[in-house]
């Protein structure tokens, strides 16, 4: 039998008898009571395709985890769908749900002391929100991402993806398609199960769990609806009892600066979501390590972009995996001195070890370093008097890394999204979407819709974009975002006003308000907040706890501890 560790405190000794009287109506018996607890929580759901596999795949882990001599427990936690929440109020609800997700992951396990956990994740939110939990609470542990969906085809051939649809609209606006084409691409885009399949949100922090040695290697591009998910299952339920034999490795083990640095290689190689700017900063800060947005542009600096993929690219997560997946840009990576190849993975294995028998670079998907796409990452953290703290632009498939131009100020997604609704913005405007960070929104909502709207109406590089929001990992075109400190924090981007002048250099990392400090001075003096009217409920306590963009916009100190009680007593 194995050793129980935690659940000892709800199923031994006489006091505990009206513990186990619970547990013997869940269909317990005293065989289970002897048996290890062990968690099984996921984000199912119907309100999202990239939810929908989660069940299954959730009782695959089960079978895993009765194999290999513990008692499954499942259960859920709540999601919010980026797809149908952008470009509306509900987009605020998404951040926050990140949060929501990892502290009721955390309640669940410590209120019933189960002595380790599976975690699956679908959606944009989901997967940082697993792995921030899986920190925190420090127990043994197996992440699975639930894969991404197939694309769809149009009559013609033409390969379709929920981004088709997305800046399809932009292109229906200008008169590119006509409402018969944009039908058509809504009817093929989006054919199974899973998340989106370009090298977005999803399938970016699925690529980080592998980089940080949460997940298996080569299991996040495996597509949703394949059955060797479930066997993948199985396996994670499996290994998640013989780290609870073992003793480790435990999450904090594999959550490290070098770990982290990592994750952030994968992401630069990949030109991955810009959403990790909050996500990689937020998983270390659980583990009480400070990992900001300065620490990723060194790592982004210094890493070479090499991988081509959607939205920057040509390629889905299925044609990488079909090569073998997100171990042949980390092969590539570690061949070439960019990782950590002592970092620890989820099979006790060294990062080097675990990818000994994996193919690297095969020169149309993945090339080498020697011959790269550009030869800095995929992402560039800018700096300046407009953003002290930093801003993020993801330069992947961009043509020119330098844009002047004028500012045009709005206080709301929504009021630019009007104007560029209607087309009556001109080349050289810098859009300005301000008051939409996460104190600020509250919420710090993704500017996706209006976006892929510039460029769905060809103007992805006439125009530039500027917000202390964020983007959907589909994001393209000259879009700087994650602006810090945000508005509402009192940030220079608070200050701009119509007509200014702004340089944007990501060739030397820079971004320029041409105003002097004189005037930003006397503009400080006159500014008041955005008011968005009352706040209450889940909104209004987000914004009293939520901190900077530049730390992952977290919402405790971090480095939570959770002491293994002594059972003598019971």
């Amino acid at each position: 039998m194995l050793t129980k560790h935690r659940s000892k405190v709800v199923t031994e000794g006489a006091t505990r008898a009206p513990h186990r009287a619970f547990l013997r109506a869940t269909g317990l018996d005293d065989h289970d009571l002897g048996k290890s607890m062990v968690a099984i929580i996921g984000t199912a759901g119907d309100n999202t395709p990239c939810s929908q596999s989660l069940g299954p795949q959730a009782d695959s882990v089960r079978l895993g985890v009765a194999e290999g001599g513990g008692v499954p427990i499942m259960m859920n936690t709540i999601s919010v769908s980026d797809g149908t929440s952008m470009n509306h109020d509900g987009m605020r609800m998404s951040l926050v749900s990140r949060e929501l997700i990892a502290d009721s992951m955390e309640v669940a396990v410590r209120g019933h002391a189960y002595d380790g956990w599976v975690g699956l994740g679908g959606c944009d939110k989901t997967l940082p929100g697993t792995l921030m939990a899986m920190v925190r609470l420090n127990v043994p542990a197996v992440f699975i991402y639930g894969g991404s969906m197939l694309p769809g085809y149009s009559p013609d051939g033409t390969e379709n993806t929920v981004l088709s649809a997305i800046e399809g609209v932009g292109r229906y606006q200008t008169g590119a398609i006509s409402i018969e084409q944009l039908n058509g691409i809504e009817r093929t885009c989006a054919m199974t199960v899973g998340s989106c399949p370009g090298q977005f949100t999803a399938n970016t922090m699925g690529m980080v769990a592998e980089a940080l040695g949460m997940s298996f290697l080569g299991s996040s591009t495996i597509p949703a609806v394949y059955s060797l998910r479930h066997a993948l299952a199985r396996r994670a339920g499996r290994r998640v009892m013989e780290i609870l034999a073992q003793g480790g490795p435990l999450p904090r083990e594999l959550v490290t600066r070098k770990s982290l640095e990592n994750a952030a290689a994968a992401v630069a190689a990949t030109g991955g979501s810009t959403n990790v700017a909050l996500h990689i900063p937020a998983i270390a800060h659980e583990a009480g390590i400070r990992f900001t947005m300065d620490d990723m542009a060194e790592v982004f600096n210094r890493t070479p972009l090499i991988a081509d993929l959607q939205p920057g690219g040509r390629y889905l997560a299925r044609d990488l995996d079909i090569i073998g997946g997100v171990p042949v840009i980390l092969k590539t990576l570690l061949d070439s001195g960019h990782l950590h190849g002592d970092a620890l993975t989820i099979t006790g294995e060294t990062l080097a070890e675990a990818l000994a028998d994996f193919p690297s670079a095969d020169g149309r998907i993945v090339r080498a370093t020697e011959t790269p796409i550009h030869a800095t990452g995929g992402l560039v953290v800018l700096k300046g008097n407009l953003c002290p703290d930093g801003a993020l632009v993801k330069i992947a498939g961009l043509k020119s890394l330098v844009f002047e131009g004028h500012a045009r100020v709005f206080e709301t997604e929504e009021d630019c999204m009007k104007v560029v609704s209607q087309q009556s913005y001109q080349a050289g405007d810098v859009l300005i979407i301000r008051n939409e960070g996460p104190k600020g929104g509250p919420g710090m909502r993704e500017m996706l819709s209006v976006t892929a709207a510039i460029y769905g109406q060809g103007n992805g590089e006439k125009v530039a974009l500027l917000t202390d929001g964020r983007f959907s990992g589909a994001t393209r075109g000259m879009c700087i975002g994650y602006t810090s400190p945000e508005a509402a924090a009192g940030g220079p981007i608070g200050l701009v006003h119509d007509g200014d002048r702004i340089t944007i250099d990501a060739t030397k990392s820079s971004i320029h308000l041409h105003v002097s400090d004189e005037e930003l001075a006397v503009r400080k003096t006159q500014w008041q907040p955005y008011t968005r009217g009352h706040l209450a409920g889940a909104l209004e306590k987000y914004a009293r706890l939520v901190g900077s963009t530049h730390e992952g916009a977290v919402t405790h100190s971090g480095a939570a501890q959770w002491p293994l009680e002594d059972t003598t007593d019971a």
